[in-house]
């Protein structure tokens, strides 16, 4: 563990003296060594309007977190106040009954919602949520049949520990890999900070587990902790399996500067607390260091921040120039960024600049389209290829 010193400092500035890092292991899928911060390629190429369209899924909704593509053509969205809807083929939204009681203060609330792998036999669907109080609460999932507006048998399968006080950082995202074993990600708590580094607790930690929330016995820390995949992640909000690797891609939220991309890989340590590209939001150094050994560097990281939230990988050849690359939403910058990683360096485009809003998540769909949630909006749109 190390210990963390925090000094004010005049400038933030000082922060960033470290401009560029060594790539290592240049055979990881899609994974790029970048220059930092200001050595990134930045182009402002975009898709043209004439190119997609724009088409409203539902609005009225209550800060809503999370969309799922369902297979008949509608979509399950969760508000972080508790609700989820359903939201059928032809726009009409339906509440969902049975939702398990959520702890929706600050940043708590109802999270993720994702299929089962094997949803077209078993209509279930799980649950990412805050479950608790403002004294003892913790990141939970429950899964459930989603019957006719309500969900039937439902079953809370998994809860971080330890508990933690307050509404700050949950992470929330969920995704399942081919073999049928769940990813939660989940944020230190805040005020936890340093907990992420200790691989005896589930905070700040990229979690997995089997899909009925049993420990698999093939994690990296069977005995100290088995539900640890990785570690290190401060308040992680974008999650996405590539379907052909089978490569782990993450973003988390940065204090102030410091969002970062982050390929995700088993046993390894993504540096928080103890290394960042970011500052305290008052100015003050979290860390004097960027890098440190045994520290895994972000793929891509922001400064300032975007407030990452949302994470697609887009694979469909129905908008030019956009297949291979990373959708990311920016809930401060509100907008979505598109990142390439294909090459030595990180290129970043904002191929939507007619969207814009504090982008809570974003979804590449099974028809090359996108659906994208706006949270304070309380909106959710479809970006729809013109063919």
């Amino acid at each position: 563990m190390y210990n963390f010193i925090t000094r004010l400092i005049d400038s933030p500035a000082d922060l960033f003296s470290e401009t560029s890092w060594t790539q290592k292991n240049k055979t990881k899928p899609r994974l790029a060594g970048c220059l930092i911060g200001s050595t990134i390629i930045l182009s402002m190429g975009h898709a043209t309007a004439q190119n997609y369209t724009l088409e409203t899924i539902a609005e009225g909704l209550d800060t809503p977190w999370s969309i799922a593509e369902l297979p008949n053509g509608g979509f399950l969205i969760t508000e972080r106040t508790g609700g989820l809807k359903f939201v059928d083929a032809n726009g009409l939204v339906n509440d969902i009954a049975g939702v398990p009681p959520v702890f929706a203060q600050r940043q708590g609330g109802l999270f993720d919602v994702i299929l089962h792998p094997n949803y077209a036999d078993n209509s279930m669907i799980y649950l990412a949520y805050a479950a608790g109080d403002e004294d003892s609460n913790r990141t939970t999932i429950a899964r459930a049949r989603l019957g006719d507006n309500a969900l039937e048998n439902l079953e809370v399968i998994y809860g971080v520990t330890p508990t933690k006080r307050g509404g700050g950082h949950f992470g929330g995202r969920m995704a399942f890999l081919s073999d049928g074993t769940l990813l939660l990600s989940s944020g230190e708590g805040y005020a936890y900070r340093e907990e992420a580094q200790s691989i005896e607790n589930e905070l700040g930690k990229l979690l997995r587990m089997t899909e009925s929330g049993a420990a698999p016995t093939d994690n990296p820390y069977p005995k100290e902790s088995p539900y640890v995949y990785s570690y290190g992640h401060r308040n992680p909000q974008g999650l996405v399996v590539d379907p052909e690797t089978q490569a782990i891609w993450l973003t988390e939220h940065g204090p102030k500067g410091g969002d970062e991309l982050n390929f995700v890989e088993k046993g390894k340590n993504y540096g928080w607390p103890a290394i960042t590209y970011g500052v305290d939001y008052s100015g003050a150094i979290i860390s004097p260091y960027t890098e440190l050994p045994g520290m895994e560097q972000p793929v891509n990281y922001w400064v300032p921040s975007i407030a990452t939230s949302g994470l697609a990988l887009y694979q469909s050849d129905a908008i030019p120039g956009l297949k291979g690359r990373f959708l990311v939403g920016g809930l401060k910058a509100k907008k979505i960024v598109a990142v390439d990683v294909s090459g030595a360096t990180p290129i970043e485009t904002e191929p939507f600049p007619d969207v814009s809003g504090r982008v809570r998540d974003v979804r590449a769909l099974s028809d090359g389209s996108i659906a994208v949630l706006f949270e304070a909006e309380g909106r959710a749109i479809r970006i729809i290829p013109n063919t």
